[in-house]
């Protein structure tokens, strides 16, 4: 009867969700009368709703051991290893009471409830052997709702989040299993991982040689604690190699860093970059521009990747690729330095467009007064059109071109002041210097009107006749 009487008042409190008080007085009815299977069902049943799913699995248990035929001692403890993620032993009990009241609803649904899990569960393995982890992660969400107190399903589900490089929710996952659970050798491994896709690997190892304490037979904690310490070695001898000058014994460590761990996609990232770094050292400019573009592949957001390549750009006269990067780089950086490096870039791009008056007399940009003259003289005498009056039409017309361009590089770069705006990206012609009304011949004229035994000859409006002295 004392039994009875806190059993009842168990039930009230059940009845009012004060599920603690309830367990209170569950416990109370089964320390009085210890072999009533329906005290332990009720107590199961309390502890269900407490999410106390693996106390309330040895309750139910208990409560079908004291009486068999209790259908709903079976159905809490099917419940219960259905929500731990133990979808067979769930079958077993749901059919247990489909024998005991074959009409049972609840049953049959919840038989056809752990079925799905286990469906999901053979999708997830296949999947996670493709390495489709967006898809693993979707058969665990599901499975989840079935099976919420499963740790299995949920440190596979971060484990592949992790692999899916959402680092946050793969950590969130793994700390809350450690917070029930502080020894979990699989949530450890994978904060580890987490962390050693994030470039922390020193801190990485300290989880997976934790993980590996708690189960010395752990397959991936191994390998990723192996694989971790062989980066970072790597990783560091390429940089003392690098800081020594020794570019190819450098590029050799990081190469061979890179063949690690493909996975590691935040420090392949660093490894391409460093290597990078050394082959534009070494004046492999496109190679290291390759590099560059690998890590950004890997990590869209690298700013110091995008800084490199741009370098490179800027070194191989690509100044439209070099604007594109440090456009990126000051969107994601709005600094002084990266805003300076921008306008570099931009002036380089819209000198390219124009003609290079340095090309076209065949001189360096820092050629002296002299040295332009000479060359002045050398390409005008060489494309003036009455040098090829019996040539083709076409040939005239070209060396005409070349004639007026040659003139024009001259009328620029010989003139300091135009020569300086010139060099400095303007635009001439906002300047006032139309080039489309110049006239080679004047200056063809003027040059060569001094002593140096050349006379001229009016032939027609514009044209001049020069005679070699």
């Amino acid at each position: 009867r004392e039994a009875e009487a806190f059993k009842e008042q168990g039930n009230a409190y059940y009845a009012k969700k004060d599920y603690n008080e309830a367990y209170n007085y569950y416990t109370k009815a089964i320390d009085t009368c210890p072999n009533n299977a329906s005290y332990y069902g009720n107590r199961a049943a309390t502890l269900m709703m407490l999410g106390r799913f693996r106390e309330a699995l040895e309750d139910a248990q208990q409560s079908v051991r004291l009486d068999d035929s209790f259908v709903r001692g079976h159905l809490r403890e099917g419940k219960c290893h259905l929500s731990l993620g133990n979808a067979m032993a769930a079958s077993r009990c749901f059919q247990r009471v489909l024998e005991l009241d074959h009409k049972n609803t609840q049953a049959q649904q919840e038989l056809k409830n752990a079925t799905t899990v286990l469906e999901y569960e053979k999708i997830a393995e296949v999947d996670f052997e493709k390495r489709d982890f967006r898809k693993v992660v979707f058969c665990m969400d599901r499975a989840l709702e079935f099976a919420p107190a499963c740790h299995r399903f949920k440190i596979l589900k971060a484990e592949c989040l992790a692999l899916l490089g959402r680092y946050p929710e793969a950590q969130s996952v793994a700390s809350d299993i450690l917070r029930m659970d502080s020894t979990n050798a699989d949530a450890l491994y994978v904060r580890g991982l987490c962390l050693y896709y994030e470039d922390c690997i020193e801190k990485a190892v300290q989880f997976f040689v934790q993980a590996l304490r708690m189960a010395p037979d752990h397959e991936k904690a191994c390998l990723a604690c192996r694989n971790a310490k062989a980066l970072k070695a790597k990783k560091e001898d390429g940089n003392k190699a690098f800081k020594k000058g020794n570019y190819k014994l450098a590029y050799e460590l990081y190469t061979e860093a890179l063949g690690i761990d493909p996975n590691n996609i935040k420090t392949n990232a660093k490894l391409y970059c460093n290597r990078g770094t050394v082959n534009s050292k070494l004046r492999k400019l496109e190679e290291a521009i390759d590099d560059c573009t690998n890590a950004v592949k890997l990590d869209d957001t690298y700013v110091k990747a995008y800084l490199r390549r741009a370098f490179c750009y800027m070194d191989t006269e690509q100044y439209e690729d070099a604007v594109r990067d440090y456009e990126k780089v000051y969107q994601t950086e709005k600094t002084k330095e990266h805003k300076q490096l921008l306008k570099n870039a931009q002036v380089e791009l819209k000198k390219s467009k124009r003609k290079d008056y340095y090309k076209i007399l065949g001189v360096n940009k820092n050629a002296s007064e002299d040295e332009i003259k000479k060359a002045y003289r050398k390409r005008a005498l060489m494309h003036h059109p009455d040098r090829h009056s019996g040539a083709s039409a076409e040939v005239q017309k070209e060396e005409e071109k070349k004639f007026k361009e040659v003139g024009e590089a001259f009328t620029i770069l010989s003139d300091p002041k135009k020569k300086a705006r010139y060099d400095s990206g303007q635009d001439l012609e906002e300047d006032g210097l139309n080039m489309g009304e110049f006239d080679p011949n004047n200056i063809f004229k003027a040059f060569f009107s001094g002593p140096g035994g050349f006379s001229f000859e009016a032939s027609g409006p514009g044209n001049f006749f020069f005679q070699f002295g």
